[in-house]
């Protein structure tokens, strides 16, 4: 089964999260973090710098690595590198998706995730609840 090497950015504004709804393909409408494949030469931060740019016009800051999801989809193996993220210039601007939304940790769950990137969410929980406790 072919792999594809693909990056996510798990944009964070305080305590909210910023996902994007595909605007094309067998997925059209499902939520996902924005990102892409990863292309000959580039590190995974480097292509999700680039992936930004192209896809929402902005410019990040790649902080640490959350998680690598590998996942089976019907026709390939998917390894995404998934890593938190902020805005470091620019406005998120649509180029790619068809929507958009900033998700709280309790409204995380309320969009209908790819299959990959809902293994992400529990990660992502768990992590913005240890935040929390050390910001009280």
């Amino acid at each position: 089964m072919k792999t594809i090497k693909v990056v996510a950015a798990v944009i964070r504004d305080k305590e909210k999260i910023f996902a994007t709804a595909r605007g094309y393909g067998e997925f059209k409408g499902q939520w996902e973090f924005p990102g892409g494949k990863i292309e000959e030469g580039e590190t995974p931060q480097e292509a999700l710098k680039r992936e930004i740019r192209e896809e929402l016009a902005a410019e990040i800051e790649v902080g640490e690595l959350i998680h690598t999801i590998e996942y089976d989809y019907p026709a390939f193996h998917l390894s995404m590198d998934c890593f938190w993220c902020s805005i470091r210039s620019g406005k998120l601007t649509l180029l790619e998706a068809e929507d958009a939304k900033w998700l709280t940790k309790d409204s995380l769950r309320s969009v209908q995730w790819l299959p990959a990137d809902l293994e992400l969410i529990d990660v992502i929980e768990r992590a913005m609840e240890k935040r929390y406790d050390v910001e009280e």
